[in-house]
């Protein structure tokens, strides 16, 4: 099979696409023949080596990851013994991202836990951009910030994989008052998927505005954590699912101090992958939540991709597909 091979941190440029060995299904696994997949911040970190975490979890001088990718979307060819919950041709997608990773090649074993079943009216493409992203929105939004109806929300990065999904599952929940804030050329893509307000952050700093918002979800996380804190109305949540690392640290570190003194939450989402996928389901399915796709490359053209992701251009969700056709 063809696969994008990890043999050392660098640039996407490194990558190679080889011809490998098909992997065989443990007996708790499923094989799955990939059709497509997306490209995610681990993907840009994982091949790059940084931050300096990334070299802790996937090995310190050489990667351990051989093949990127968390999220697939594809159709099971042979399942494990052990396997009730999956038969073949069943089309399965899911986020790998603690399963080994693997999506970006035209085959990956992967356990039951990591996947769930397409809905009939889901595409591989639009499967591939959801398992990801989508947890990390909705967990973000709902466990970690309990956005109610009728509060002001605030997506930070707006543009991207998160944001995108992200305001479209707000909406489904009920939430009527929605900013993004991104470049310039994403704004436009961002209006029509439902914020009610955008901000190009090249011309307003939105941590100076007036406006208070009860909750801010921040893919980003590219600023003090105080500098949010002085738009965040009293009680107000703030709610960072990835960024720059020392202002992670910083949120961990400061915020029983922040609740203590200024009554206000700052949380790092730990994500639960695949946790609430038939969630998601249910609201494609209804016609809620549509991905933002950017693409799709071809599997050889992998690097290309990550490094598109990496400039932060992209709009939506990058997606790669296989070679083997959708």
């Amino acid at each position: 099979m063809k696969a994008i091979v990890l043999t050392k941190y660098g640039s996407p440029n490194d990558l190679q696409l080889k011809e490998i060995e098909k992997p065989t299904p443990k007996d708790d696994e499923v094989s799955i023949e990939v059709k497509a997949s997306s490209v995610n911040d681990w993907d840009w970190c994982l091949v790059r080596g940084t931050p300096f975490y990334i070299r802790l979890l996937c090995g310190f001088f050489k990667p351990k990851v051989r093949i990127p990718g968390v999220d697939i979307a594809g159709e099971v060819v042979a399942v494990g013994k052990n396997v009730t919950q999956f038969q073949p041709d069943d089309k399965v997608y899911g986020d790998l991202s603690e399963s080994g990773f693997g999506g970006f090649a035209e085959y990956v074993c992967a356990p039951v836990s990591a996947l769930a079943l397409m809905p009939e009216n889901m595409s591989y493409i639009d499967a591939a951009a959801i398992p990801h992203a989508a947890m990390l929105a909705l967990q973000g939004l709902r466990d970690l910030g309990n956005i109610q109806p009728g509060q002001k929300l605030l997506i930070n990065g707006a543009g991207g994989g998160v944001g995108t999904l992200g305001v479209q599952i707000a909406k489904a929940i009920g939430v009527e008052n929605i900013t993004g804030v991104d470049s310039s050329n994403k704004l436009d893509m961002m209006r029509s998927l439902g914020f009610d307000r955008t901000i190009d952050y090249k011309q307003e700093d939105f941590t100076k505005s007036e406006q208070g918002y009860d909750l801010i979800l921040d893919p980003k996380t590219n600023r003090s954590i105080f500098k949010y804190l002085r738009v965040l109305k009293p009680h107000g949540s703030y709610v960072t699912v990835g960024g720059e690392t020392a202002r992670l640290l910083q949120a961990l570190f400061l915020s029983p101090i922040i609740r203590f003194f200024f009554k206000k939450n700052v949380t790092i989402l730990a994500l639960k992958p695949n946790k609430d996928l038939d969630y998601i389901n249910e609201l494609f399915e209804a016609g809620q939540i549509k991905p933002a796709i950017d693409g799709p490359y071809n599997l050889s053209s992998a690097a290309e991709a990550i490094q598109h992701f990496g400039e932060g251009n992209h709009q939506g969700k990058v997606i790669i597909t296989m070679e083997n056709g959708l």
